[in-house]
């Protein structure tokens, strides 16, 4: 897929109320370019006379699938300092803005409303690299004051997305981190991660790296209309195989929780990732901030019409929503979500602590403890600028 650069700012973004007959899209999570919460226009599609607009547009929702576009980006930092106490980690990286998978759960939309482009259908086509990532984390890496700890690689946007193949980045960036012997953790859906076995292999038998795989379902249908573009759910735990067969520690993350669509998997998923050799077991349940909820609540009308009330009245329940604040009220919002530190990873409340033990239980069964992130040796780092000092030194000699 070739690359090809638009502006960013400024982008036409379309009404929040869509055309209803645009339903779903091949290969896309939405067909929805929601507006964002910063738009303040809304855009309506409307026939000039001019034949600006297909005639199937206007009748039938239907238009060719969107191409994806993607702009190149001179990045002036890379790394991400988090305080958090839902994370385990205090830094992060992440090469991508916006992800090709199409996810329609996904945390990460609303991000896109910083670039003014939609959280919707925007997320997934429009997209932004950091072309020059790797020099920017090494100058990163070589102030003085940097402390190594665990960078978190792909936190955000997948690392391994399509674009990959052919940019490279995440490549490079796991080449300066291998060189000056940093430690870290790379976070996909992405049978992508395989092609860089060669730089991450060498670091995890050294104690420095390790990878979670994200794994949502074992139905390969439903795995189509969830999550579009990322690997399907054999060949994701097919990584997990060949990491552990070459000796990488690997975590699956049974993610997101969603109540009637994939919960009833729990099980089956964690003792398919065992089987697989992940070493470890984690989760979280759906997360629904700003955009993201009326993107997921209209897949669920789309998609499992039937069940959409009782989903989002159990997602309310796992987020401690009580009845009053689940419709508008005196000017308040209704809320589908709380993003409180300390539950909105893991909901709260009775349901939450379903899915816990559920977990839990399986992971014993299955031989594994739940949670038990794998600790990575902090204590070989050179910063950048050391590394091409001795290189230099070594030179000499020859």
């Amino acid at each position: 897929m070739p690359a090809k650069t638009i502006p960013i700012h400024r982008a036409a973004v379309a009404a929040a109320v869509p055309d209803p007959g645009r339903a779903a899209l091949k290969g896309r999570g939405t067909a929805v370019p929601i507006a964002h919460r910063f738009e303040h226009n809304a855009r309506d599609a409307f026939d000039d006379g001019w034949g600006t607009l297909d005639e199937d547009v206007l009748t039938r929702g239907e238009a060719p699938p969107p191409a994806t576009t993607v702009t190149h980006e001179q990045a002036r930092s890379l790394l991400t300092r988090n305080s958090s106490p839902d994370i385990p980690f205090t830094l992060s990286l992440n090469p991508y803005r916006g992800c090709e998978h199409g996810c329609i759960y996904c945390y990460a939309r609303p991000t896109h409303a910083y670039l003014d482009l939609s959280p919707g259908l925007d997320f997934e086509t429009r997209l932004v690299a950091k072309i020059n990532a790797a020099s920017v984390l090494e100058r990163e890496l070589a102030r003085p004051g940097h402390q190594a700890s665990s960078i978190a690689i792909g936190s955000i946007t997948d690392a391994y997305q399509p674009i990959e193949r052919e940019l490279r980045i995440t490549r490079a960036v796991l080449q300066v981190l291998g060189d000056c012997a940093h430690p870290y953790a790379i976070i996909t859906k992405s049978a992508g991660v395989l092609r860089d076995l060669d730089l991450i292999a060498p670091a995890a038998q050294t104690g420095r790296a390790w990878v979670s795989v994200s794994i949502t379902t074992l139905d390969a249908p439903l795995a189509r209309i969830l999550e579009p573009r990322a690997a399907a759910p054999q060949r994701r735990l097919e990584v997990v195989r060949r990491l552990a067969l070459a000796g990488v520690p690997v975590g699956v993350n049974v993610a997101p929780i969603i109540p009637f669509i994939n919960d009833g998997e729990i099980e089956t998923i964690i003792q398919a990732a065992v089987e697989a050799g992940a070493r470890s077991i984690h989760h979280t349940v759906l997360r629904l901030p700003w955009e993201v909820a009326p993107l997921f609540r209209r897949w669920l009308e789309v998609h499992v019409p039937e069940r959409a009330a009782r989903v989002m009245a159990r997602v309310q329940d796992l987020h401690g929503i009580v009845p009053a604040q689940r419709a508008a009220h005196h000017g308040r919002p209704a809320r589908d979500y709380d993003a409180s530190f300390g539950q909105r990873m893991h909901g709260t409340g009775p349901w939450a602590d379903l899915i816990r033990q559920r977990i839990a239980k399986a992971s014993a069964r299955a031989g594994l403890r739940a949670g038990g992130l794998t600790a990575l040796d902090c204590s070989a780092f050179r910063p950048p600028c050391s590394v091409r000092a001795v290189d230099a030194r070594q030179g000499m000699l020859f």
